[in-house]
């Protein structure tokens, strides 16, 4: 057991991780190219996963690899091989749900932590301490459990035993993230990397005798959006997770921009540091973590199942279209003669207002004052997506800082912006 808990970011590419090390990850877990549960993000390369590992050991943080499919057996001797391979650039853990593919762990690369997935549906403290006999270091909660019975799995497992739980991100409409719907739909197996999200789709109900007669399933005529849950947030519950002894508290996200690992790393770190200077430093700053969380691209919020059973409200039965606050332009490279180098991320202009994001928590404000392409030729525009381009901002940045912009977007009447996002029920515990 840790004295305090360990931020844990998701990355999905080199770039991605090397903004979760500057915005306040103390740990990253990645997967490479092959045997992980996200096969549609970018992943990394050997090469990658080398320099990645070395610029966040360089920076104090930890590197852990996914290797947590369900193997059938044709996976079983690329996975030996796979683990040979990280056995030389030697990550600080692998995360494993198949016992087939931990076995092979053990034999290969046995110095190397190994941490033991959602995905291997760990609920209960029976769970919890076979995985500690057979040597594994960490064990990821499922989803479905509470505040309650997280507590009472810290009483009841050995105190060396690491307990990892999500605390932000999208929530599975299936138990532990395993999902049937996929393969059934599309023939692409979300247990094995490759889910197309059926639980987003719009869906309606045809009676046997009406063929063609679509009836929707609830009040939309466009069919409903049964399986779509609200995303996680736990920013203003730091204090309970932490007074229940959890060691990691893990975003989801390995395929999200490195806006949204930026947001998400600076907003919990900033929360939990401030817990741990004092209660009433976090009490106070709350309407910050508000704010800042609500600026990265996400589907409203609520608690999961940490205070209780999720109901109706937790559902999000009309719409898939996910809140975007702001928009990712770049991030920050080398300063060539006051022009900022970035590869660009989406359309801006000369002239236009955008933000400096910086790790610090602060916002600047700044408008463009000129575009310059690689070949030297100013652009009054950059529409062209990656491109690398050299951009003068009126002020000092930093390498690494995020660049984006904000975008307007109508509030509810009645509402601020906080009150717009967040769910009741992550304000007081009835979610």
């Amino acid at each position: 057991m840790r004295d305090y808990p360990e931020l844990l970011i998701p990355a999905a590419s080199l770039e991605v991780l090397k903004t979760a090390v500057m915005f306040g990850a103390d740990a990253v877990y990645i997967g490479g190219e092959t045997f992980g549960l996200r096969a549609k993000a970018k992943n990394f390369s050997m090469e990658d996963m080398k320099e990645g590992i070395a610029f966040a050991h360089a920076r104090g943080v930890r590197v852990y690899v996914t290797a947590n499919i369900l193997a059938h057996n044709q996976d079983l001797d690329g996975v030996r091989e796979y683990f040979q391979e990280l056995k030389e650039i030697r990550p600080d853990a692998l995360i494993i749900a198949d016992p087939g593919v931990y076995d092979i762990a053990v034999e290969v690369c046995p110095e190397i932590e190994r941490h033991i997935s959602t995905q291997a549906n760990n609920t209960n403290y029976g769970t919890y301490r076979f995985w500690h006999r057979q040597g594994a270091s960490r064990v990821v909660a499922a989803r479905e459990l509470s505040m309650e019975e997280l507590a009472e799995l810290r009483r009841k497992i050995p105190k060396e035993l690491e307990i990892e739980v999500f605390v932000h991100g999208s929530m599975c409409i299936s138990y532990s993230g395993r999902c049937l719907l996929s393969n059934y739909f599309t023939g692409r197996d979300a247990n094995q990397g490759a889910c197309t999200h059926p639980c987003r789709w719009k869906y309606a109900v045809v009676e046997e005798t009406r063929p063609g007669e679509y009836m929707p399933v609830y009040e939309n005529d466009r069919g409903t959006y049964i399986f779509n849950s609200k995303d996680l947030c736990m920013i203003e519950h730091i204090p309970e997770l932490v007074e229940a002894g959890m060691d990691s508290l893990k975003i989801e996200g390995r395929m999200k921009t490195a806006l949204y690992v930026a947001t998400v790393a600076r907003t919990y770190r900033k929360a939990l540091d401030d817990y741990r200077e004092s209660p009433e430093t976090y009490r106070k700053n709350l309407p910050w973590y508000q704010e800042q969380i609500s600026n990265c691209t996400y589907r409203q919020f609520a608690t999961g199942f940490f205070f209780g059973r999720p109901d109706e409200n937790t559902q999000i039965y009309h719409e898939n279209t996910y809140v975007k606050d702001y928009t990712y332009l770049g991030i920050v490279g080398e300063e060539r003669d006051g022009l900022y180098r970035i590869e660009q991320r989406n359309k801006f202009s000369v002239g236009e207002q955008i933000e400096i994001m910086k790790p610090d928590g602060r916002n600047v404000e700044v408008r463009v004052g000129r575009i310059v392409n690689e070949d030297g030729e100013e652009q009054e525009s950059a529409p062209h997506a990656k491109q690398v381009l050299y951009v003068e901002l009126g002020t000092e940045a930093e390498k690494y800082d995020i660049l984006r912009r904000a975008e307007q977007r109508p509030a509810a009447e009645g509402d601020g912006k906080v009150g717009l996002h967040f769910s009741q029920g992550i304000r007081d515990g009835s979610v």
